[in-house]
């Protein structure tokens, strides 16, 4: 899984310049410093049992890097106050909302962060007050509020100073850009590119290396590494798995003797359980930049650091308390899984999954009666596969951390067709609809069908689906159930064999 890479840099009149990884080495003073990365992480303590991420573990993997080099900076690219399971969880009359996130990265010791999409799935207030309670700095050049106005406690860039050993420096400018795809009232967005390439001019002869903190799809990576040759470098989030490329172009001024640019792109997995380790050293004389970059496994054989540790734990059990209140025991073990299951945001968002099919089973398991069990895709928020062994009450927590409670209506066959109409026109967005029992194909417009569906879709909330409430001429509510998370867990505890038969792959 380790992956490494190692490029040199130089600029010239053509710009960004890139020479053959065996370059000859610049012999000016040269200036070491080290970038860790992480990003998309939602979980504070390490997952699926143990073996993967923790972010105690990457306070120590920080520890022995900052021992090797005082100049190094940890960076996340942003997604970490949501979606989140702890998060969800009630303490002092509020939803954590992240407060357990900040509060593990200040203890880490994270120095700066881009805004991701999810970070405004929190209230107004609550995004405030988490960058209030922040130790490190929040970045993000293309945000501003619901009146245009720059966040308090966000800055579009940040420049680093840092000192050679012979008197010599180099400066850093690290600009950090965010993707618009969470329409929140209280945040505006402007285009990434043309908002990097007016601060990059701006700031022209101010800064000798220039990295790119995005929060942005990969194709939205690779037009801003086209269209802005000045980056050297662009560490990235948002896909959740682990990702480098190189984006070569070929200079306009450049001859068939000049070599071709490129910018490296890089992104580690979700959840820290791959981080990024960048070694860069910059020759002053030269303007030569070396990066040698590792893709590093967070795993068990990472000793945690204590006193970050202590603060996930505390944050744990603020949470878990909380769901034992509300008659959950998060580390029971509910069964063992024979397969992984599927609930990447992807899939689930645009087809049946393994896990798909195992909710709607439970769902059918608890309402035989009903004709059609129907959910919304984004109600599945792990965006991960959950690896096969014990999944305990807490992985049913994080798969579906708002829960919600399930309903029971009978609805005429023209009503359900639209709303199934509707479902496939979401595909794609948390508002597919993941469907078992009578196939559409089968509904007669005039009967009237009883149906088992999640709670959030009656609310009128969903793409499309606005004219969907409990008042709906052609629907009667019948009754309101159980949340779906204790439907599922009952369901998995009592149908171990048969929930997972000819399930499918994930």
């Amino acid at each position: 899984m380790v992956k490494n890479q190692r490029v040199w840099l130089t600029r010239g009149l053509g710009g960004l310049l890139i020479w053959g990884a065996m370059a000859t080495v610049c012999r000016a003073e040269t200036i070491p410093f080290t970038l860790l990365q992480l990003n998309d992480v939602y979980e504070i303590a390490p997952i699926d049992n143990g073996r993967w991420g923790g972010l105690a573990r990457v306070a120590n993997l920080r520890r022995q890097l900052e021992q090797a080099n005082t100049h190094t900076y940890t960076v996340l690219a942003g997604d970490f106050l949501s979606p989140s399971a702890l998060g969800t969880a009630l303490y002092n009359g509020d939803r954590l909302a992240g407060r357990q996130m900040v509060a593990v990265l200040n203890a880490m010791g994270l120095d700066y962060a881009a805004v991701g999409n999810h970070e405004f799935d929190v209230s107004a207030q609550q995004f405030r007050q988490r960058i209030a309670e922040s130790d490190f700095q929040w970045l993000s050049a293309n945000i501003a509020d619901g009146a245009g106005n720059q966040f308090t406690g966000i800055k579009p860039y940040e420049i680093l100073t840092i000192p050679g050993a012979e008197g010599g420096e180099v400066k850093v400018g690290i600009l950090a850009l965010t993707i618009d795809s969470n329409a929140a009232d209280y945040v505006t967005y402007s285009d990434p590119i043309s908002t990097a390439r007016r601060y990059i001019q701006s700031l022209e002869g101010e800064v000798d290396v220039w990295v790119a903190l995005t929060h942005l799809s990969l194709a939205q990576d690779l037009a801003l590494a086209q269209a802005i040759p000045e980056l050297d470098l662009i560490l990235g989030g948002h896909e959740h798995e682990n990702i480098q490329r190189n984006h070569l172009i070929i200079k306009p001024d450049s001859s068939a003797s000049c070599p071709q640019a490129q910018t490296p792109i890089f992104k580690a997995d979700a959840n820290a359980r791959t981080v990024y380790i960048h070694q860069l050293t910059y020759d002053t004389d030269r303007q030569c930049l070396e990066i040698d970059s590792q893709l590093q496994p967070i795993t068990a054989a990472i000793a945690e650091d204590p006193a970050t540790a202590q603060v996930v734990d505390q944050w744990q059990e603020i949470g878990f308390t909380a769901f034992r209140q509300a008659g959950f025991e998060p580390m029971a073990v509910v069964v063992k899984a024979p397969m992984a299951l599927d609930a990447l945001d992807a899939h689930v968002r645009s087809r049946s999954t393994n896990l798909t099919r195992l909710i709607t089973r439970a769902m059918q398991y608890e309402y035989p009666a009903a004709a059609m069990v129907m959910f919304n895709g984004g109600m599945v928020r792990l965006d991960d596969l959950l690896s096969a062994g014990s999944i305990t009450q807490y992985d049913i927590i994080r798969i579906l951390p708002f829960g919600g409670r399930v309903v029971t209506v009978d609805i005429r066959g023209d009503l359900l067709q639209k709303v199934l109409t509707q479902g496939e026109k979401n595909r794609g967005t948390g508002g597919y609809l993941q469907l078992a029992g009578l196939a559409p194909a089968d509904i007669e417009p005039d009967k009237v069908y009883r149906l088992a569906l999640m709670e959030y879709l009656l609310t009128g909330q969903e793409v499309g689906l606005d004219y969907l409430t409990e008042n709906t001429p052609g629907l009667k509510v019948i009754g309101y159930g159980r949340d779906i998370r204790s439907i599922l867990v009952d369901y998995l505890q009592n149908n171990a064999h048969q929930a997972f038969t000819d399930l499918g792959e994930p």
